[in-house]
C-alpha cells in the first residue's frame, strides 16, 4: 500500500470534510440539523443512526486534527483564516451585513481547517522529514 501523500490525498479529505460540515449544518434546509429541528421530523431510529454516523465522523476528524495539530496549531489556524475573513470584508468581498455569506465562508474554513488536520502529519513529514511519534512502518 502506497503511503505517498498527494495533492488529491488533500482534496479528498477537504471533499470528506466538506460533505461533513455541510451535512451536519448549513444555512439551507438541506442539513442533518435542520432535518431535525424540523417540525414535522419524529425521532426515529433513522434520525438517531444518521446522527450517529455523524458524531463518528466529528470524532474522527476532530481526533485526528488534535492530534496532528494540537491546541496551538488549531488555534493558529483558526486565527488565520479569521484573518482571511476580515482581509474579505476589508477588500468588500463579504459584507458583515450578510449572515449567510459569512456563515457559508465559516462553514468552509471549518471544513478547510479540519482537512489540514487530517492531512498535517503528511504535509510536516514532507517538509521537514520526520515522523510523528504514532507513525509505524507496515
Amino acid at each position: 500500500m502506497a503511503r505517498e501523500f498527494t495533492a488529491f490525498s488533500f482534496i479528498s479529505r477537504l471533499v470528506f470534510a466538506l460533505v461533513l460540515v455541510f451535512g451536519t449544518y448549513n444555512p439551507t434546509d438541506y442539513s442533518y440539523v435542520s432535518w431535525v429541528m424540523n417540525e414535522t421530523t419524529t425521532f426515529g431510529p433513522v434520525t438517531a443512526l444518521v446522527g450517529v454516523a455523524l458524531l463518528i465522523a466529528w470524532i474522527v476528524f476532530l481526533r485526528a486534527t488534535f492530534m496532528s495539530m494540537g491546541w496551538l496549531g488549531i488555534i493558529l489556524g483558526a486565527a488565520l483564516f479569521g484573518c482571511v475573513v476580515w482581509l474579505f470584508v476589508d477588500l468588500g468581498w463579504l459584507a458583515l451585513d450578510s449572515s449567510g455569506a459569512i456563515t457559508w465562508v465559516a462553514l468552509v474554513l471549518v471544513a478547510f481547517l479540519l482537512a489540514v488536520g487530517m492531512s498535517w502529519s503528511h504535509i510536516r513529514r514532507r517538509l521537514t522529514g520526520q515522523f510523528d511519534v504514532d507513525d509505524v512502518e507496515d
